[in-house]
């Protein structure tokens, strides 16, 4: 279960990279070949939709190295707009909610502004709100939510 490995990434002081990687990987799924994401958007890999077109083919390090890439500007943009001390476990959750909802989303949500005056617990909270896709409640999106605001709450 993704708690439990987290729970022991946590306790062995693992970083937030390490955790939200972790994360991310289980909660997104890896498909190396391009498909339709819930909401029509081509995607591949670990949830990576620019430029992606159907029919495309990642190898497992190409993968690797997008998760990486796009795990970095997520936990850039978190550092940017959080104006409050974070433990790792929450950092690691925040950026992994930026990487699925994207910087935009996050910047304007009521999430941020909770965090960043000082209601950690009622942020880590709103976590659960974003469970809609296409207008749609998604049970995927339910459990990554359910993950990240535990995790935030860490």
């Amino acid at each position: 279960m993704l708690k439990k490995r987290l729970i022991a990434l946590i306790a062995a002081g693992a970083g937030a990279a390490t955790i939200a990687t972790v994360a991310v990987s289980d909660l997104e799924g890896r498909s190396n070949s391009a498909y339709r994401d819930v909401v029509g958007i081509p995607t591949i890999c670990d949830g990576y939709t620019h430029g992606v077109k159907l029919g495309d083919y990642k190898t497992d390090a190409e993968c690797d190295a997008l998760l990486r890439k796009e795990l970095q500007a997520s936990f850039s943009v978190v550092d940017s707009s959080v104006k409050v001390p974070l433990s790792e476990p929450t950092k690691a959750a925040l950026a992994s909610f930026v990487y699925n909802v994207g910087p935009g989303a996050f910047r304007s949500s009521t999430l941020l502004k909770k965090l960043n005056a000082g209601d950690r617990i009622g942020a880590c909270n709103e976590l659960k709100r974003w469970v809609y896709a296409g207008g749609r409640k998604w049970n995927g999106l339910i459990k990554r939510r359910d993950v990240e605001s535990w995790l935030c709450l860490q």
